[in-house]
């Protein structure tokens, strides 16, 4: 399995992180990814939802695709089944994102290799709320 960054690098990816780029954020309040982006906008994040068929999620503008985002985001946060990390990757790689992060469950191998491999840090199979929580 890929080896995620140690603790101290995570720690300063948290640190340096402005903007959070939450690839299926849910407007549904009971849904994992509504609550993790929340607590993330508590701890002083900006928020950037990326999901079809949202206008706005948590008072920000929702984008369709990454790659509709006008800026390019500190960090990207995938709340999507395994399979959707490729086109995700690609997105990314497209926009030069520098960081991505796979939430708990979200383990995809050959795209995280893929993302390495294209100079991105990735960090998988992990909750940035729980490690912000308790690195930070």
């Amino acid at each position: 399995m890929l080896e995620n960054p140690s603790n101290d690098e995570i720690r300063a990816l948290l640190q340096a992180v402005k903007s959070i780029a939450v690839v299926g954020l849910s407007d549904n309040p009971a849904r994992p990814s509504y609550r993790v982006a929340k607590a993330m906008q508590g701890l002083g994040y900006r928020i950037i939802p990326v999901r079809p068929a949202q206008t706005e999620v948590l008072g920000e503008k929702a984008y369709a695709l990454l790659t509709d985002v006008p800026e390019i985001p500190d960090l990207v946060d995938v709340f999507r089944n395994p399979e959707a990390v490729d086109a995700i990757v690609d997105q990314c790689i497209a926009i030069g994102a520098k960081r991505l992060w796979l939430q708990e469950g979200v383990v995809n191998e050959p795209a995280a290799r893929r993302a390495r491999a294209a100079g991105i840090v990735v960090i998988m199979d992990r909750c940035v709320w729980k490690d912000a929580h308790s690195l930070l």
